[in-house]
């Protein structure tokens, strides 16, 4: 097992990628504690995972808000004293012509997808260096490198976390912490959902894909396994496309 005895936090864990990502981390022998903001679904979330024998705790989590990423980390600092991965992946989007995009949604936005990243990278730095072997993984998004119509503020946000990942790997690899990205292409998710059914733009989307397909949940969390485990050991500011080939073409 490429993680066993290892304790990782995935944030945005209810579903989608994190959920993808918590039950592989499981399976490869991590003690995952599965964050996110709807304590239901990240219940759900521990209870598969125990169900197939892997060890997991529910916190709930709005990475939105300080005090709740306070309280995350003190949980986790009083039961281990270190973390050994966290993988930086709670997000949300609000699909809007940016002609017409209100400053609300552009906050509600930017406080999830970059100030949210910005806290856990910040505040779950002394639990990383405790390690001795820390492995920092944010979830960028092709969409930091590829522009679509009504994703504008997503794209920013996006790209802000990719340089974000290339400073922290300079800052952080002093105290042996890696840092890294992944940047997913389109995979079937509840933040996607509303894109890909629409059968016009799926058509779209995959004919813009080499390999001809959307991707999957465990394909990302496949690529996040890499990242978190001795696999990648030498590789820090690194960010991996998972998108099917989408970022090679034209």
């Amino acid at each position: 097992m490429r993680l066993q005895g290892r304790i990782a936090l995935v944030t945005g864990a209810g579903n989608g990628i994190g959920r993808g990502i918590a039950h592989v981390f499981a399976a490869e022998g991590a003690h995952v504690y599965v964050s996110d903001v709807d304590g239901v679904s990240a219940e759900k979330v521990v209870g598969e995972i125990s169900t197939s024998g892997g060890k997991a705790m529910a916190l709930v989590c709005d990475v939105s808000r300080g005090q709740d990423v306070t309280a995350l980390f003190r949980v986790i600092e009083s039961a281990h004293g270190k973390l050994d991965v966290i993988i930086n992946n709670a997000g949300l989007n609000v699909r809007e012509d940016f002609r017409h995009l209100s400053d609300a949604d552009w906050v509600k936005i930017r406080e999830v997808n970059l100030d949210g990243v910005v806290r856990i990278a910040r505040d779950g730095f002394e639990l990383l260096k405790a390690s001795g072997r820390g492995s920092l993984v944010n979830l960028a998004s092709i969409m930091a490198h590829r522009g679509l119509r009504q994703l504008a503020a997503y794209s920013a946000t996006k790209g802000a976390v990719s340089a974000l990942t290339r400073a922290l790997a300079v800052e952080y690899a002093p105290f042996n912490i890696r840092v890294n990205a992944l940047a997913p292409g389109f995979v079937e998710t509840n933040l996607t959902n509303r894109v890909i059914r629409n059968p016009m733009i799926a058509k779209a989307l995959i004919d813009q894909t080499p390999l001809r397909r959307f991707g999957s949940t465990e394909e990302i969390a496949r690529a996040a396994l890499f990242f978190a485990s001795d696999d990648s050991s030498f590789v820090t500011g690194a960010e991996l496309a998972v998108d099917g080939g989408m970022s090679a073409g034209l």
